[in-house]
């Protein structure tokens, strides 16, 4: 690990000016440590947030809540009310990582963890997400766990976290913090970039703009689950991950709102999914059908082929199990 400068700031806009002159934010530490360890990261300056006024978990005016960016992943899974009226959550939340390291990890650092992609992480590998122009050492090398959708020439990497998975399917919105004082608001579902010809940009973050809090809407009610299909039953990344949240209309599917995670740069949202299953009785055909609507435009690197077949698999089953079974 390479030195650097540390400081804490007096306040938001204190922090705000700092990292708008290049220091990088710390709160849990739990990714970006890990790369100052293998010099993937090298910041001069670290800025600890932990003590600006970030953290709790409260309701909005408009019956959703709002949980803080300092809110540790262990806490918010815990919280009654996101048990309760969240599962979906709470369930994704406990699928990631080990819980010494939920303990540490904050919703806003979780949001803005980066890939484990093999060559991201290696820096004697060309990666043009950690060294734009260099290359992608990925394609047409080891690529089991990467993007079958939403690729791109320079990138093929995987967004691994599970939380932002549910939070998309949830229709969460990320508050953000300007270094001038004001405020805006960017749907989770946008928050992240795919990776087009600049793959090292991972979210919509300028600089100098912290994340303040992740809003949830008011409840959506209905059959929420998050099903997760990874190499070992626990502390592995997702190969394919599905975050439901499925409203039935008697025998018919009043709404879905799915989310993919171990699929793409981001994660996954596909609209035409959801129209197609609002208002249909569920059957396996169905499902069927949703499947290969989204996976259209899927497209494997080799090692990674078998995640084709596998999205198809896992959405069934979690489809069949949120809408009570089909024939």
């Amino acid at each position: 690990m390479r030195p650097f400068q540390y400081m804490r700031p007096e306040g938001l806009d204190h922090a705000g000016q700092l990292l708008r002159d290049g220091a990088r934010p710390i709160a849990g530490g739990t990714n970006l440590l890990d790369l100052m360890k293998l010099e993937v990261e090298a910041p001069d300056r670290l800025v600890d947030i932990n003590r600006l006024p970030l953290g709790g978990i409260a309701p909005t005016d408009d019956g959703g809540v709002r949980i803080g960016a300092l809110v540790t992943n262990s806490a918010c899974a815990a919280d009654l009310q996101i048990r309760r009226d969240y599962p979906v959550l709470a369930r994704a939340i406990l699928a990631g990582a080990t819980f010494q390291l939920r303990n540490m990890a904050t919703t806003g650092g979780n949001l803005c963890q980066r890939t484990r992609c093999y060559y991201f992480t290696n820096i004697d590998q060309p990666c043009n997400k950690r060294q734009p122009g260099s290359g992608c050492g990925a394609i047409g090398g080891h690529n089991r766990i990467h993007a079958i959708l939403g690729a791109s020439d320079a990138c093929i990497a995987t967004y691994p976290g599970d939380m932002a998975v549910a939070l998309a399917a949830l229709h969460a919105d990320v508050e953000i913090e300007r270094p001038d004082g004001t405020s805006r608001t960017v749907p989770v579902r946008t928050f992240h970039r795919l990776p087009g010809d600049t793959p090292d940009l991972d979210n919509v973050l300028e600089a100098g703009e912290v994340i303040t809090a992740v809003i949830l809407p008011p409840p959506a009610g209905g059959t929420q689950l998050y099903r997760k299909v990874r190499d070992r039953s626990s502390y592995a990344f997702a190969l394919v991950s599905v975050a439901a949240v499925v409203r039935m209309d008697g025998d018919t599917i009043g709404s879905a709102a799915l989310a993919f995670g171990g699929l793409a740069h981001k994660p996954w949202h596909d609209p035409r999914v959801e129209q197609l299953l609002a208002g249909q009785r569920p059957s396996d055909a169905l499902f069927h059908q949703a499947a290969d609507l989204l996976l259209e435009d899927a497209e494997g690197q080799g090692e990674n082929d078998f995640k084709i077949p596998l999205t198809r698999r896992t959405l069934l089953a979690s489809l069949r199990e949120a809408t009570g079974g089909a024939a």
